[in-house]
């Protein structure tokens, strides 16, 4: 996710057309109230205002999918959104790779507080990194104090001074294809933030390695067991993680755009390889917001495990927010208990959540945003959308 916050400290990374999808797909078709609808709208056309090409709101309910899109998908062509955008859902992939880990809980073959060089002996070591002293629960929760790969903070993406960390900006990066134990091997050529257990902080790195201890202790890939464990069972047709050496978006996606040094380009296609299980993955609104409620229904983890799920730590992203194990406490202006995530890699921003009645939202725009105040917009747009929705 790309937070901005005041305190500067870094975070890591034309036509207006409105589409019901309980039944019928077009223009002015909304069956929803005019008051729920000209909130969201609203605030996406401000989005929109504020500098983003387009921005889409899908809401699922029992009753079915409605999407409110504004602005446009493709700057080239004035089209819009296409209904059912496949898009880049960045750490989003964090929730799919964490409900794995837990279900591996339940079954008895990861131990929550167990260290990681239990599982993955050798891989967490160098510069004061020790895999001896960082549990999984300290990845899943961001509190390992494990260096961040990745570089962030600010639009430019830039490393930090003297680091091996990637600009995934660059050309060099946006091509390349990385395996895992590359990435954090780069990870361990820098010492870690703080003590593990100290505190959190969102990091990457953690959730390569999540990925490294599902393909071990399965013997099968995270993206695999993914698929089998979630995927296939909910029937979330436009949803995965790329193949190697996949760049592009399959099936109807909207252009995704990157500013960079001031000038807007065309970043939909990119080896997104770099991000991995921290943020690989593709899918659609609809998809996401099945996922998200099918897991916070229990329908994909036992009780005790989806308990432990929502067992946060103060969000060092979010400062109203709680982080839990892949899972975030979001605020809301009105007061409803939402659980969600949200990811951003470039070309996409999504910001997404459950209510505790069961409607779910999740927010998309095709670029980053590129200050503070275009964040609060998209925060926004989600905020009216559950709120109004």
């Amino acid at each position: 996710m790309t937070v901005f916050r005041r305190d500067g400290l870094r975070a890591a990374a034309a036509g207006i057309c409105l589409v019901a999808l309980f039944g019928a797909v077009g223009c002015g078709a909304d069956t929803a109230p005019a008051d729920r609808s000209g909130a969201i709208q609203r605030a996406l056309d401000d989005a929109v205002r504020g500098g983003f090409p387009g921005a889409q709101a899908v809401l699922t309910t029992d009753a079915g999918d409605r999407t409110v899109n504004a602005g446009v998908g493709d700057i080239a062509t004035g089209a819009p959104f296409p209904v059912d955008a496949r898009v880049r859902i960045g750490s989003n992939t964090k929730t799919f790779v964490a409900t794995v880990v837990l279900q591996l809980v339940a079954e008895g073959k990861i131990e929550l507080d167990a260290p990681i060089e239990r599982y993955l002996p050798g891989v967490v070591r160098g510069n004061g990194n020790d895999g001896n002293r960082i549990t999984v629960r300290h990845l899943l929760q961001h509190t390992s104090g494990l260096p961040e790969y990745l570089a962030g903070g600010d639009p430019e993406l830039r490393a930090e001074r003297g680091t091996a960390q990637l600009e995934v900006n660059t050309e060099a990066v946006r091509w390349r294809r990385y395996d895992p134990a590359e990435l954090v091997r780069l990870a361990m050529t820098m010492p870690p933030q703080f003590e593990p257990g100290a505190r959190s902080l969102y990091t990457n790195t953690n959730y390569v390695l999540l990925g490294m201890l599902i393909q071990q202790t399965t013997g099968r890939t995270a993206s695999a067991e993914i698929t089998a464990r979630i995927i296939e069972p909910l029937g979330l047709r436009d949803t995965g993680l790329p193949l190697a050496g996949e760049t592009g978006i399959s099936g109807p996606h909207p252009v995704g755009y990157q500013e960079i040094d001031g000038v807007r380009v065309d970043f939909t296609d990119l080896d997104p390889s770099w991000a991995d299980t921290a943020g690989a993955m593709i899918a659609t609104g609809s998809d996401l917001n099945r996922f998200f409620r099918a897991l916070l229904d229990g329908r994909l983890l036992p009780a005790a495990q989806l308990n432990e799920m929502r067992r946060t730590v103060p969000f060092d992203r979010m400062p109203d927010a709680g982080y839990g194990l892949g899972l975030i406490h979001l605020p809301t202006s009105c007061g409803k208990e939402v659980w969600g995530h949200g990811g951003s890699i470039p070309g996409f921003e999504t910001r997404n959540g459950v209510t505790a009645d069961g409607l779910a939202v999740t927010i998309t725009v095709n670029q980053l945003p590129t200050s503070e105040e275009n964040a609060e917009l998209v925060q926004r747009a989600f905020d009216a959308a559950v709120c109004s929705g």
